[in-house]
């Protein structure tokens, strides 16, 4: 399957490293700056038969990839996700989806038109202890649910927002909640439910001055099954990153997922008995190197298998969609002062630009 990968900055490691693993044919990657291709070329053995382009534009009509993995800034990934999906493309898109309802709206509804997959890049969907964690939501174990929270508690300095200005921008970007934070909020609201039903939030810009969005967001969640959600999400901790943790407390379950990107089961507490809690915190830790941790091998892989049997990728545009909608509602709930309702019409991180 031959493959294209867009965008060879900071996360592109983790997508060529996914692609090799799966036995894809990398084809070609693209960026405009032709340093970052050169580092990637060496860092991968990346040969000549694998071309290199600085408009994928050229890359599309050129090689016609199967498959293409989009990893630029954030505020590029809609118009191309588009151009990919109308040269019969299937997509990886990382992380969020889109800026804008409007633009997740228009990549759902190409990409059904033209049949193709689409995934969103939420890989910790993928991570061993969430996995397990969800597969014991599905069998019931929880009874029903109470409430879930989730904390990211991370530090980003100045270095990283000069070193790529269009980080920390709301045209291209936005703040901790859509750029850091947005892993865990797309694994709370999927654990919760899905279906949202109003949302209450504070944010604020607390040690970075030197950008335009937050770095730091509050967030109470109330969810349409009758559970809650708490969201707390930060670039401020001093003086490196501190935990990414997922909580789930339910009648008769109390678990919790923490680690660098809730990589594995620190509790695991439930009614029923059927597992040894010791056993399972033990079976499911890993210690991944950063906080991208092992999920893009498997999501990759999930993809792959999509495109061959024609079903929904496992994480799909919807998906992607839905997280975006959660951190967008956020933001517009601190903008107000007032509670959003959800469904959201529209709604973009420009709405937020002063």
């Amino acid at each position: 399957m031959n493959y294209l990968l867009i965008g060879c900055g900071r996360i592109s490691v983790n997508h060529l490293a996914a692609a090799q693993n799966n036995g894809l044919q990398i084809a070609g990657i693209c960026d405009i700056d032709e340093g970052h291709m050169q580092e990637k070329c060496e860092k991968f053995s990346l040969g000549p038969q694998v071309k290199r382009y600085t408009d994928y534009h050229q890359a599309l009509e050129e090689l016609k990839p199967e498959l293409v993995a989009i990893a630029t800034e954030s505020g590029k990934h809609a118009a191309i996700a588009l151009d990919c999906i109308e040269a019969g493309c299937h997509v990886i898109i990382e992380k969020p989806i889109a800026l804008s309802l409007a633009d997740a709206d228009a990549i759902i509804a190409a990409a059904k038109r033209k049949g193709v997959a689409v995934c969103a890049c939420h890989q910790n969907r993928f991570n061993r202890s969430i996995a397990k964690i969800r597969q014991a939501l599905e069998d019931g174990r929880f009874g029903r649910l109470f409430y879930g929270t989730a904390h990211i508690r991370w530090n980003r300095g100045k270095e990283y927002y000069t070193q790529a200005p269009w980080r920390g921008t709301w045209e291209q970007d936005g703040g901790a909640l859509m750029n850091q934070c947005i892993h865990n909020i797309d694994l709370l609201r999927w654990m919760m439910g899905d279906e949202v039903e109003e949302v209450m939030g504070v944010t604020a810009n607390l040690c970075h001055p030197y950008i335009e969005a937050e770095d730091l967001g509050l967030a109470l969640v109330r969810f349409k099954n009758g559970a809650f959600g708490i969201i707390e999400g930060t670039t401020d901790i001093y003086p490196k990153n501190l935990e990414e943790t997922l909580y789930l407390f339910g009648e008769s379950a109390a678990v919790k997922a923490g680690g660098k990107s809730v990589n594995r089961i620190e509790e695991w507490r439930f009614a029923d008995g059927l597992d040894d809690p010791e056993t399972v915190m033990k079976e499911f830790y890993e210690d991944p190197p950063n906080v991208y941790g092992y999920g893009h091998t498997p999501l990759y892989a999930d993809v792959i298998d999509a495109i061959r049997t024609g079903r929904a990728p496992y994480v799909d545009a919807a998906a992607g969609r839905r997280a975006l909608e959660l951190v967008l509602a956020i933001y517009q709930a601190a903008a107000t002062g007032e509670r959003i309702r959800l469904p959201m019409a529209q709604c973009s991180t420009m709405d937020f630009k002063k």
